[in-house]
């Protein structure tokens, strides 16, 4: 029998769909073509790569596609672009100080995310941005390692690191 995380082997389901979809995406994305060669080259390695993934780890089973959940996912894009820029004028700030002050520590946030994918994409977000690394999940909280601690209070960490991302994610992921 297997547990609600677990791949099922005998489906690829809407997972797979999604992912293939989505590493296919970013594949012409990256390329900037849509030279055909190209495209099915993405296509098959986007497949290949989603098909490994799907039927490792059950964190795509669940995954749902609408137009609503689309436009929510482009809207976090979007919103994570804005962090990612943000973050790096914050660490040039810190590169560039001729004194550097800064209060690294581990803190405690609690997300209200509840599908695996959802807190794979949060913490995904959280590591990506620079100052900032996700050492922990542990249910509903994740134990981040900032590398200046604005705050140890768990409710307004939580505002601070994941409250750019959660609402989308939300309404994407569940």
């Amino acid at each position: 029998m297997m547990g609600p995380n677990q791949p099922n082997p005998a489906s690829l389901g809407g997972g797979f769909i999604v992912l293939a979809a989505l590493l296919a995406v970013v594949w012409i994305f990256l390329n900037s073509t849509i030279a055909i060669e190209l495209v099915l080259t993405g296509v098959l390695i986007s497949a290949g790569l989603a098909y490994a993934f799907t039927r490792k780890t059950g964190v795509w089973q669940d995954v749902a596609v609408s137009p609503a959940r689309l436009y929510h996912f482009i809207l976090y894009t979007g919103r994570f672009l804005v962090e990612l820029t943000r973050a790096n004028v914050n660490m040039l700030r810190y590169v560039y100080a001729p004194r550097i002050k800064i209060a690294p520590g581990i803190v405690k946030i609690n997300t209200r995310l509840k599908t695996p994918v959802g807190r794979l994409a949060l913490a995904n977000s959280i590591a990506l941005t620079p100052g900032s690394l996700v050492v922990d999940i542990d249910g509903d909280s994740l134990f981040i390692h900032c590398l200046d601690l604005q705050t140890i209070d768990t409710d307004q960490a939580t505002r601070l690191i994941a409250g750019p991302f959660e609402e989308q994610l939300e309404k994407t992921f569940g």
